[in-house]
């Protein structure tokens, strides 16, 4: 990168107010520039804010204790079970005490959450809950909902400048804290680097999603953020455990479109092609067992040449009503989930593992903050509970803006909006032969089923493709690769989303979280590639 000019880039004058530097422009990053407000806070989107964000992607909704007979007490438990036993109960304490709360903030936000004939917000259920909680919006529209209504939010708030079209590539630390980012324009194919300062930096950069080959990710979740927080010397937590959504809808799409698990908390059951109910002997819950279990029941269907269908056709009355975007996606692959079985496969789905961050998502490195799904706040422990992630975007969105507010002298300028760049381009960045390797590697030995001859085998690749990168963005990229993949050697047992062939039983020992830093696990690798 030396040998690209780096350029200042402040195109509002500063006036003296602080200001917070937020990278990404996903339900996170949103929800923390508009809880900052009327503070000076400026947005760094890689595509045009709302898109490119797995939040808008989201068909379930947000879980959220609010329904006759539900507990947050019960919300816990639930999490804590589903997390399988290294879940942080203080933080999962605190996201689901304030769920209440949260949710009245996006309504305020216009959010069009669905209602009983008393006008009551309307829940329903998911695996592994004990009891209807999911606020949800039109079935399984609560992403698109939620994201259309913050970005119109965020327009018409004048303390929020946001850059469209800015990809991050490196975090600015001097005098050993993070002042800043260096970011290219054009989507990232921009010549000239970007210098953007602020008093604080929060990271809101999503998931890891992309780096396996079948996901229900959008092209953007690379895994990128993560990477860059590591490089700069950022504690990391949690890295080996990936979450594969059971159902993703099995047509050869990238990213493949997802069959909700709500679904199935609608009475769908999963059978193969032999018309059996695979799951009710691997688990008392069967198709609504934990979201680990049932991946690991269906792949062994897959892979078995049985294949795996989810079966619609009693348990949903009006699909195109109850569920207009899965019933969009089958219609488009000529299937009529009303007749026909819909076949799925498991995806990389959702990160348990990311930066690591306190209960008020402050990070390892002074200045520097994270939400969302790029951190690993000990919310979700091995395995992720059903629509617990959009709860954590926004809990912990707004934790971070209650801290910065109390440290920030003074608002933003009146125009401060005026210096926007917003652009009606979403380029998408095209798999590089590397990134299409990187990919093959990663489903290959650290997907849903792992163990340690193919994870050796994929840090090696990990490695050579390391030393080939000639780009910053992919470094990043490989950096959180080698920390899945290392973090994986290195957990001798199986737990939540980590299943190892090798080791497939829980161990005492590991009952505990996995934090690491990048010089750490790079000071690890010889003896594990030893075995």
């Amino acid at each position: 990168m030396a040998s690209t000019a780096i350029a200042a880039f402040v195109p509002k004058p500063r006036t003296g107010s602080d200001d917070v530097v937020i990278i990404g422009g996903g339900l996170a990053g949103l929800f923390c520039a508009l809880k900052l407000a009327p503070k000076a806070v400026t947005v760094l989107a890689a595509a045009p804010i709302g898109r490119g964000a797995s939040s808008a992607w989201a068909q379930a909704g947000i879980a959220a204790a609010v329904g006759a007979g539900d507990t947050t007490d019960k919300h816990i438990a639930d999490t804590i079970i589903a997390g399988d036993g290294i879940v942080d109960e203080a933080v999962i304490g605190a996201m689901a005490g304030e769920a209440a709360d949260r949710i009245h903030d996006l309504l305020e936000y216009g959010v069009p959450f669905d209602r009983d004939l008393e006008g009551k917000l309307a829940v329903s259920r998911e695996a592994a809950h004990s009891e209807s909680r999911i606020v949800r919006v039109k079935g399984d529209m609560a992403g698109r909902a939620i994201m259309a209504a913050l970005v119109a939010a965020v327009r018409k708030t004048p303390s929020i400048r946001v850059l469209e079209g800015y990809v991050a590539e490196e975090l600015i630390v001097e005098d050993g804290r993070v002042s800043g980012v260096v970011a290219r324009d054009k989507a990232g194919s921009g010549e000239e680097l970007h210098r953007i300062t602020g008093t604080h930096v929060v990271m809101a950069t999503g998931g890891i999603g992309h780096l396996y080959e079948v996901t229900t990710n959008p092209t953007e979740a690379r895994g990128g953020g993560i990477g860059m927080a590591a490089r700069a010397g950022a504690r990391l937590a949690d890295m080996e455990f990936v979450q594969f959504h059971p159902t993703a809808i099995h047509i050869g799409k990238d990213p493949a479109p997802l069959a909700t698990e709500a679904l199935r908390g609608h009475g769908a059951t999963l059978v193969n092609s032999a018309g059996e109910r695979f799951m009710l002997p691997l688990h008392p819950d069967a198709e609504l067992g934990p979201r680990d279990v049932v991946a690991r029941g269906i792949f062994a269907e897959v892979k078995a040449g049985r294949g795996a269908f989810l079966d619609c056709r009693t348990a949903i009355h009006d699909f195109e009503a109850e569920f207009p975007t899965v019933y969009g996606y089958c219609t488009a692959a000529g299937i009529n989930p009303a007749k026909d079985l819909i076949p799925v496969i498991p995806a990389a789905h959702y990160f348990m593992g990311g930066i690591w961050t306190d209960i008020v998502g402050r990070s390892s490195l002074p200045g520097f903050w994270a939400c969302g799904e790029c951190t690993s706040t000990g919310a979700h422990g091995a395995n992720r509970l059903a629509s617990n992630s959009l709860l954590e975007a926004v809990v912990f969105a707004a934790r971070i803006a209650e801290t910065l507010k109390a440290e920030m002298r003074g608002d933003a300028p009146a125009d401060w909006q005026a210096g926007s760049v917003t652009t009606d381009e979403h380029m998408t960045e095209n798999d590089h032969p590397n990134m299409v390797a990187l990919r093959q590697t990663m489903s290959a030995h650290l997907g849903v089923l792992r163990d340690g001859e193919g994870m050796r085998e994929a840090l090696r690749t990990i490695l050579k493709l390391a030393n080939e990168s000639h780009s910053v963005r992919f470094d990043n990229v490989i950096t959180t690769a080698k920390l899945i993949a290392v973090c994986a050697l290195n957990r001798l047992e199986s737990r939540g989303g980590h299943f190892r062939t090798d080791y497939p039983q829980e161990m005492p020992y590991w009952k505990r979280r996995t934090i690491v830093t990048l010089d750490q696990a790079n000071a690890i690798i010889p003896d594990l590639l030893e075995g």
